[in-house]
């Protein structure tokens, strides 16, 4: 709908005798409707003195129009293309039978109007460089000897993408490698892994980004992401792109040698125009991309496909679910770090050095004329351990605690 919450006004008529014509929606703080809904409202006069009139109609259009021209001056577009969404047309006011002109008395009017959108779908409203999306709705009075007065409210449309589908609950993961140097001499590969958990996310959601770098060349290198918001326009069987960044997060410097890891680190999508993927002429694509900005070298990225619905993720069942099922499914990026199975734990060997272990064994000395295994003393002599031995392995604890550890966990509730 239009910005404002009141009725859009017109200028005053021919001699004066309209002094306004305004159009109102029934719900002034609905945002946007949907394929299916019906659209309902007035339209309000107000005469000065009496007022002639032809007819008083309303009309409801949308299409999608992409157009761009030769030059900044051409007198025509180079290509131009257009796609009818709407077309209603309702009679509000009409003379009666055998007559062709009404009569309205001075003062206000009001004038109901409702119809009903197209049960198909209707692509979301969207207005870009190259072309635009629009939807609205026009009050059209006709008059016998003055020109047609008329009065327009813009119709916010939105094209529901639920993103809890299974296409767009599948995680997102690539992996690539690039070689660092110039002609045969290389300093070593920049390898970079990137995951998210689905491909559906909404306006306001944090995306987690989970990544591994690791960075074997000669150069100092910084990670970052990005959401890139990619505006395609077809017409006249040519193409324009545009493409824009919509919000974007930078990494720590990794230094030669060194390896980083993302584990969720997050970008928030910002107020942004869905998903538009149904119309023949114009298309809106996002992606997360993570790149690397490598010194003296091309950066090396990673695009991963992403798509931006209106109907936000529930999670494994009901948005009311309890905070613990979602503590368990926001937990689930600890998989890209722990091993499948528990390992056993470390030999006593490998923890405590023979020199470590002499320095601590007392210095008991050997009695005296003692030689062979014949030879017992009357007191054994018993070593001191210093260093517990490590408990029997088991995939169980036999030793359950109820306390919760206090170990830092960061996560999304």
């Amino acid at each position: 709908m239009g910005g404002e919450a009141g009725s859009a006004t017109a200028a005053a008529g021919f001699e004066g005798r309209v002094k306004s014509l305004g159009l109102v929606f029934e719900d002034e703080r609905k945002g946007c409707y949907s394929s299916g809904e019906t659209v309902a409202g007035h339209v309000l006069l107000e005469a000065a003195e009496p007022v002639a009139l032809r007819a008083l109609r309303l009309e409801a259009q949308g299409r999608a129009t992409a157009a761009w021209g030769p030059s900044a001056g051409a007198a025509a577009p180079a290509a131009a293309s257009e796609v009818e969404y709407l077309n209603v047309r309702l009679s509000l006011r009409e003379p009666p039978a055998g007559e062709g002109i009404l009569l309205l008395q001075p003062g206000k009017h009001e004038f109901p109007f409702s119809f009903q959108l197209p049960s198909e779908p209707l692509v979301t409203s969207f207005t870009g460089k190259y072309g635009s999306i629009q939807y609205c709705v026009r009050a059209v009075l006709e008059r016998p000897q003055a020109p047609d007065q008329s009065v327009k409210r813009e119709l916010q449309v939105v094209s529901h993408i639920d993103v809890n589908t299974p296409a767009l609950l599948t995680p997102v993961l690539k992996t690539q490698e690039k070689m660092v140097g110039c002609w045969f001499f290389t300093s070593g590969p920049v390898s970079l892994s990137a995951k998210i958990e689905r491909k559906g996310y909404c306006n306001g959601e944090a995306i987690p980004i989970y990544a591994e770098i690791e960075n074997c060349s000669s150069r100092l290198i910084v990670p970052k992401a990005a959401i890139f918001q990619t505006q395609t326009y077809l017409a006249s069987g040519k193409t324009k792109t545009v493409r824009l960044m919509v919000a974007n997060v930078r990494g720590n410097h990794i230094a030669s040698g060194s390896t980083d890891t993302w584990n969720g680190k997050t970008l928030k999508i910002p107020p942004v125009t869905p998903s538009i993927l149904d119309c023949c002429i114009i298309r809106v694509d996002y992606s997360l991309a993570v790149y690397i900005h490598i010194p003296g070298a091309k950066k090396l990225m990673l695009e991963l496909p992403l798509v931006i619905g209106t109907v936000p993720y529930n999670g494994f069942g009901s948005r009311n679910s309890s905070v613990a099922s979602q503590f368990i499914m926001d937990m689930s990026w600890l998989t890209l770090t722990l091993p499948e199975q528990p390992e056993a734990p470390p030999n006593y060997a490998d923890v405590v050095s023979e020199e470590e272990f002499s320095r601590h064994v007392p210095p008991y000395p050997q009695p005296p004329n003692c030689e062979g295994e014949s030879c017992c003393p009357v007191f054994a002599c018993i070593q001191e351990f210093r260093f517990q031995p490590p408990p029997l392995y088991s995939e169980v604890d036999p030793h359950p605690s109820d306390v919760e550890e206090t170990q830092p966990v960061s996560f999304i509730l």
